[in-house]
């Protein structure tokens, strides 16, 4: 006996669950390729030293980020619990960018202490000023611009709900008032509450 009814299909693979594995693949095996071309060409000492010196370089990169977040959420606190609001660009000195691009001079560390060379030249690259403010910049106006789209009800739009705030930082404490709600009872009139049982 057939019914009418169809049936179930598997639901398809997204395009990231099928290319990120891919691409990762591909990148270790050239990774591991450029590794064997310099080792031929220069020798193992120093592939050898070109990882420990990337290794010690991302160290040392990771180590400056994480003070430089622990300073700036430092001042933050300080500035909020004396009542000024944050300047606007504020950072450390000499920081050039501020707190922003922290998280990219993170990852730039993250990807030096990678063993590989690519992962090493993708680290420098990240250690240059210019480039991590103009990848904050941009990444900044991509999450903004997905957040503008996000349907009602879903997680991107409680992000941008919680966002909201006034440009000089500070929070405005309110209270909803409902004009059709009915006003509170008022226990007082009642006389002594019983006591709690457990």
């Amino acid at each position: 006996m057939t019914t009418g009814a169809t049936p179930p299909t598997a639901p398809r693979r997204s395009r990231a669950r099928t290319f990120v594995p891919l691409s990762i693949a591909a990148w270790l095996v050239l990774e591991i390729w450029l590794l064997t071309l310099v080792a031929d060409a220069a020798g193992g000492l120093a592939v050898l030293a070109l990882l420990v010196g990337g290794a010690v370089l991302g160290g040392v990169v990771i180590k400056r980020a994480g003070r430089r977040a622990f300073r700036t959420l430092t001042e933050t606190l300080q500035q909020q619990q004396t009542g000024q609001g944050p300047a606007v660009g504020a950072g450390s000195p000499g920081s050039g960018t501020g707190s922003k691009g922290n998280g990219f001079l993170m990852l730039g560390g993250l990807l030096l202490m990678l063993p590989g060379l690519i992962s090493d030249m993708a680290g420098l690259v990240l250690l240059v000023p210019p480039v991590r403010s103009r990848l904050a910049r941009y990444t900044e106006q991509s999450v903004e611009s997905r957040m503008r789209v996000a349907a009602p009800g879903s997680l991107g739009d409680a992000f941008q709900q919680a966002r909201i705030h006034r440009p000089d930082g500070k929070v405005v404490q309110g209270e909803v008032i409902r004009q059709d709600a009915t006003p509170p009872r008022s226990y007082e009139d009642e006389g002594p509450r019983p006591p709690l049982t457990p």
